[in-house]
């Protein structure tokens, strides 16, 4: 049975980070900064409420009779009880012989063009561990990006506001940001399960490498770019983070009503209508927080039973990309342009290059995932290096097009003595039939 590690990292870094949130926001009291210390716990509780009511989502204590895991919940305790019981069922796994299994049929990734179906036998202890890694996965998201990230933009922000960094608040950013890393990295992995449930899909040690890299990138790069831009621009960068926001959040619901397919009644059997709706709402929320910050890796589908479309769509990557890198150009220029004297000892033209640089590092990341170290990219109808070579031609076949049209016309605008003086191709062709 594989070791719960998923599970220690996550409480791990929900413990670590809560606890430094805490100790900051008594740091900010001490030194009367009230909003510093508002905002700081608002962003470390809320996410910490959202992580226990998805604890108990997931394994439906609130049908169940069990008042001591719920008061736990209520205490912000759940993690650490969950944590605990999971360990538990690991440790006596391998001294108790379970009377019930289920099997399972999963089909094996492609070999030689070949896939074999296999069976596989999961007792109970198994099947709960698999539940309980699949809630704190779940959980990690929501901490990393509905938390950790508007709490590292905050803390760098207010670190350059100061032109200081403290321990407790360097710190503070560096669990943060693994906090947000950790979160992508798992909703990388949540995606290609749901994409492939049919398969056997195992994640390689360099893949994992890899993800942890191009979201590191990413994301390092993408708050430091929001930071430079709200400390010379602080109302502009509310339209920006506005229309970024709500373009994500109301883009999954334009899709849904403009497919005319009906509500989703079956989403979970004990929900009504109302409680099918505040999911589906929480979801896009979560949905839009991710891709403020990284590619979310998945696409929302309110109509489809998973939520999730299981295509890859190659070109609404590349337009995501595109669109981000010229975004964050755009505010870089910006900040270059409106620039206090706070960076009077900062070489921006400098910062500006590293900072694109590191976003095409990022970028460069994900095609090296996508293209050598993806479990499934044997099943990629084309892979990513081939669409990007047929995006390449449709641009060069669109420019040989234009420019023989444009050869066409020109032809057709000279003079007829030029025309007479020059030989026609049809009587050179005809010249060797003749002979």
């Amino acid at each position: 049975m594989k070791f719960p590690g998923s599970v220690l990292a996550s409480v791990f870094l929900f413990v670590a980070e809560t606890s430094a949130a805490l100790y900051l926001s008594s740091t900010y009291r001490s030194g009367g900064d009230g909003m510093w210390q508002a905002l700081t716990l608002l962003f470390s509780l809320l996410p910490c409420a959202l992580v226990q009511l998805t604890l108990l989502f997931v394994h439906r204590d609130f049908t169940r009779d069990r008042p001591l895991v719920l008061l736990l919940h209520l205490l912000q305790l759940g993690p650490l009880f969950r944590c605990f019981e999971v360990f538990c069922i690991y440790c006596q796994s391998n001294h108790i012989e379970e009377p019930y299994v289920s099997i399972t049929k999963k089909r094996q990734i492609p070999k030689n063009g070949h896939s074999e179906e296999i069976e596989k036998e999961v007792g109970q202890a198994e099947g709960k561990l698999f539940t309980h890694r699949s809630a704190f996965s779940r959980a990690s998201v929501i901490q990393a990006f509905l938390g950790s990230a508007p709490q590292l933009t905050l803390q760098l922000y207010i670190s350059v506001l100061r032109q200081d960094v403290s321990i407790g608040r360097c710190l503070f950013m560096v669990l943060s940001l693994l906090s947000i890393v950790y979160g992508a990295l798992r909703c990388n992995i949540l995606a290609i399960k749901i994409k492939y449930d049919e398969y056997d899909v195992k994640v390689k040690p360099l893949a994992y490498v890899c993800i942890f890299l191009w979201r590191s990138f990413e994301i390092v790069t993408r708050v430091i770019v929001l930071v430079l831009f709200t400390s010379v621009l602080k109302a502009w960068v509310v339209i920006d983070i506005l229309i970024n926001f709500l373009g994500f959040l109301f883009y999954p619901w334009i899709l849904f009503w403009c497919s005319g397919s009906p509500f989703p009644e079956n989403f979970e059997k004990a929900f009504s209508r109302l409680g099918t709706t505040i999911v589906l709402c929480f979801l896009t929320l979560l949905y839009a927080g991710i891709n403020m910050f990284c590619w979310s890796a998945v696409q929302l589908k309110i109509n489809n039973p998973d939520l999730i479309s299981k295509s890859q769509n190659w070109y609404r990557l590349l337009v995501y990309y595109m669109v981000r890198f010229i975004e964050n150009a755009f505010l870089l220029l910006m900040w270059y342009l409106y620039k206090t004297d706070i960076y009077m000892y900062v070489c921006a033209p400098l910062l500006m290059l590293q900072l694109l640089i590191g976003y095409c590092t990022a970028i460069l990341f994900m095609v090296v995932f996508y293209q050598f170290f993806h479990p499934c990219k044997k099943l990629f109808s084309p892979n990513a290096s081939e669409s990007f070579q047929e995006w390449l031609k449709c641009a060069c076949c669109n420019r040989r097009r234009r420019e023989s049209c444009e050869s066409a016309e020109n032809t057709d605008l000279r003079s007829p003595t030029d025309r007479e003086e020059t030989p026609s191709s049809s009587k050179i062709s005809s010249m060797p039939s003749q002979i």
